[in-house]
């Protein structure tokens, strides 16, 4: 939603006789969140219903992170726009300021992410990487709650949120790739709407 209002403020910025109105919908993805995304469809669950409304013509404009759109959009959809893209990197946040290195053999860590997973056991195959969903805050809160010893968050995340204070530690490029796109929105609309097209341009 902060990434929603973001993107129509600046789209009342050049437009501003355009009426704009905020639909939140809660994705497949939004709603299970006890369950590994790999087990239940992907990232693409969390695209899905949007599209759909997109091609009902209920909304006129879906706001996606880019690291969520699938390769291929449904006939009819087009995606107009990338912004600018926001620190790519993952970041670690850790119980007692510990940097990712610094971690004990045997600690756990939190993440939603297969590719985090494989990066963090190929530096470390003793860690416990533990299965994490749901939204920042509730990642951030595991923390503490599950007994874990640091999480791993997408930086342009936590940055959007104001929750800078809380990083441990920036993972370089060469620690962790992170995801294609992370970082920059996708904005997508319906062919039909030329406006956007130009507000996009």
């Amino acid at each position: 939603m902060l990434q929603t209002a973001w993107v129509r403020e600046r789209i009342a910025a050049r437009y501003p006789g355009i009426p704009l109105e905020v639909a939140q919908i809660r994705t497949t993805g939004d709603k299970i969140t006890n369950v590994p995304l790999a087990k239940i469809g992907g990232k693409g669950l969390f695209v899905k219903e949007i599209e759909e409304a997109l091609l009902r013509k209920e909304i006129d404009l879906a706001v996606h992170s880019m690291k969520d759109v699938p390769t291929e959009l449904p006939p009819g959809l087009h995606l107009g726009a990338i912004t600018e893209r926001e620190d790519p990197r993952d970041v670690l946040i850790s119980k007692d300021a510990r940097e990712l290195l610094e971690l004990p053999s045997g600690g756990k860590i939190g993440t939603s992410s297969l590719r985090r997973k494989a990066q963090l056991l190929g530096i470390n195959p003793r860690w416990e990487i533990v299965p994490m969903r749901g939204n920042l805050d509730t990642r951030i809160r595991k923390l503490e709650i599950e007994g874990l010893d640091a999480v791993i968050l997408a930086a342009a995340g936590i940055r959007r949120m104001g929750l800078e204070a809380k990083i441990t530690e920036y993972l370089p490029l060469e620690v962790m790739l992170p995801a294609v796109g992370q970082g920059a929105l996708g904005i997508i609309y319906h062919k039909r709407l030329g406006v956007f097209q130009d507000a996009c341009a």
